[in-house]
């Protein structure tokens, strides 16, 4: 197990580690091929989407956990750091392909939804590479929330009523709220690492939060 002295060492625990939060992201990405297999109809029409609604409810209560148990228990690893984030687009992205091509979600829906979480994710590799760690805040959340129930729905509910359509409509605009968010959050960060390193200080303010 990762701790706090395995840490201390450097012993390759902190970079692997063969852990509760890193079973449990690897489970979630083991899960995305069987969710799409599920809801194309695989296991039978009557079956298919419910196995498929459980199999990404499952998914979901993943990456909810494996967060706090790393945490809680200061298990976080490099492989967690990278691979967490990764199983979480891989797992929505699989499932708005299919939904897509189930005719259930329309295409520049997901198109939307899919440029997003790739320009995010260049971004947070260029941010990162400049030694800039942008954090989460409640943006990110919130669109991470509405990503899941909706696309819950949209599993488990065929066709989706009304009210289901709205709450798609509040995925994407959230989706694009949270990236705008990002970039003009990363843009102020990356202003502010450039200042500390030439030595010059810019004017006191808070700190930004962004969302991932």
């Amino acid at each position: 197990m990762c701790g706090p002295r395995s840490r201390a060492r450097h012993t390759p625990c902190a970079v692997f580690g063969l852990n509760l939060p890193n079973f449990l992201t690897v489970l979630r990405i083991l899960l995305v091929p069987v969710l799409v297999v599920a809801l194309l109809g695989a296991f039978g029409d009557d079956e298919s989407d419910a196995l498929a609604a459980i199999v990404f409810a499952l998914a979901s209560m993943t990456d909810a956990i494996d967060g706090w148990i790393a945490r809680s228990r200061e298990q976080i690893t490099t492989f967690g750091k990278i691979m967490d984030p990764v199983a979480d687009k891989l797992l929505i992205i699989a499932a708005l392909l299919a939904l897509v091509s189930l005719d259930r979600l329309q295409a520049w829906v997901a198109m939307v939804i899919i440029a997003r979480e790739f320009a995010v994710t260049v971004a947070r590799m260029a941010a990162k590479g400049e030694g800039v760690v942008i954090p989460a805040n409640q943006w990110g959340k919130v669109k991470t929330a509405i990503q899941v129930l909706t696309v819950f729905l949209l599993i488990l509910v065929d066709p989706a009523p009304l009210w289901v359509d709205i709450l798609v409509y509040t995925m994407v605009a959230l989706t694009v709220a949270s990236g705008v968010d990002y970039f003009f959050g990363m843009r102020r960060l990356l202003r502010e690492a450039e200042l500390r390193r030439s030595g010059t200080r810019g004017p006191d303010a808070p700190g930004t939060e962004v969302s991932p």
